[in-house]
């Protein structure tokens, strides 16, 4: 089962007082259905949806939805889910929101949604009726709502955008897209419509990447550090071989003699690790950025030689 049928059998599962479960099958509708000759027609691809649809339309009208199931021919031969609705249908898409006076309504009224908790349930039932979501352990993060026209998009959007969820639109062929990306915001939008036993799941894949992505960037910043060592002693040893070859080492500065010394023995020490050991061994302080001075004065050396 992928994580958007999990999320959405979750919420189906919910307890709703009956303000909220019109507002919740208003989305569904409005999203899910096609009306002709005074019959609601809903599709759905979910078996969980389907029950949900079923019980909401029973216990709010009084109506018993005729249901036939379809096989779908596709790669995975799914079912599809048709719900029929013959009787009190003028009723019901204006109590909705949906149809009034035969008129359809793009935008729902404001009564549907005038708490918090009706909104919420709105929402959820956008999640219900078209959303979908990445699962986190295989995917980027990425929860998209497909609606038909860029007016109820934006909407939708600014619904959604009520509890900071930035989300936004994009046309995608003949629709528009609404989507959020953000790891956090999606975490958000299932404490609004509260599937929180997906939200522990998610969280819990959340911090698990952020931690192995943090690793691995700390294991890169290593790599590179060590990386840049080698190069480094590479480059000191270099010229350290080319202060023999013109039989120098014996008329430089004693203190440079030191770190020529203490560089061969110790070739893959960095800098830092060269000045303790020679602070410990010498009897006095060689700090890392003295170390430094001595090998660029090494390396001045090297240069004029290199210019004769």
């Amino acid at each position: 089962m992928s994580f958007t049928s999990t999320v959405k059998e979750e919420v189906t599962r919910l307890e709703e007082n009956r303000l909220e479960s019109i507002a919740e099958l208003s989305c569904i509708i409005r999203n899910n259905a096609t009306i002709a000759n005074n019959i609601i027609t809903i599709t759905v691809e979910n078996n969980a949806v389907a029950r949900q649809i079923f019980k909401l339309i029973k216990n709010i009208y009084d109506v018993v939805p005729v249901i036939t199931v379809r096989k779908r021919y596709n790669f995975n031969n799914n079912l599809s889910y048709i719900l029929k609705i013959k009787s009190k249908a003028k009723i019901i898409l204006k109590d909705l929101s949906v149809e009034i006076e035969g008129k359809y309504q793009n935008i729902p009224k404001d009564y549907l949604i005038n708490d918090e908790e009706c909104l919420r349930a709105y929402l959820r039932g956008l999640f219900i009726a078209t959303g979908s979501i990445n699962d986190p352990k295989t995917s980027r993060y990425h929860l998209e709502f497909i609606v038909d026209n860029l007016e109820y998009a934006n909407y939708m959007m600014n619904l959604l955008n009520k509890f900071n969820l930035n989300s936004k639109v994009i046309k995608r062929e003949k629709n528009y897209m609404i989507y959020i990306k953000e790891a956090e915001k999606i975490s958000d939008f299932l404490r609004v419509i509260n599937a929180y036993h997906a939200v522990m799941y998610f969280e819990d894949i959340r911090i698990y990447r952020d931690h192995k992505n943090m690793t691995n960037r700390l294991n890169n910043c290593e790599q590179a550090n060590m990386d840049k060592v080698f190069l480094t002693a590479t480059k000191q040893l270099k010229d350290i071989e080319l202060l023999k070859k013109y039989d120098l080492i014996d008329v430089i500065d004693p203190k440079l003699k030191e770190v020529v010394e203490y560089r061969e023995k110790y070739p893959e020490s960095s800098l830092q690790e060269l000045s303790e050991i020679m602070s410990e061994e010498l009897g006095y302080p060689i700090t890392k950025s003295g170390l430094n001075h001595r090998f660029r004065k090494l390396k001045e050396i090297v240069r004029r030689i290199e210019d004769k």
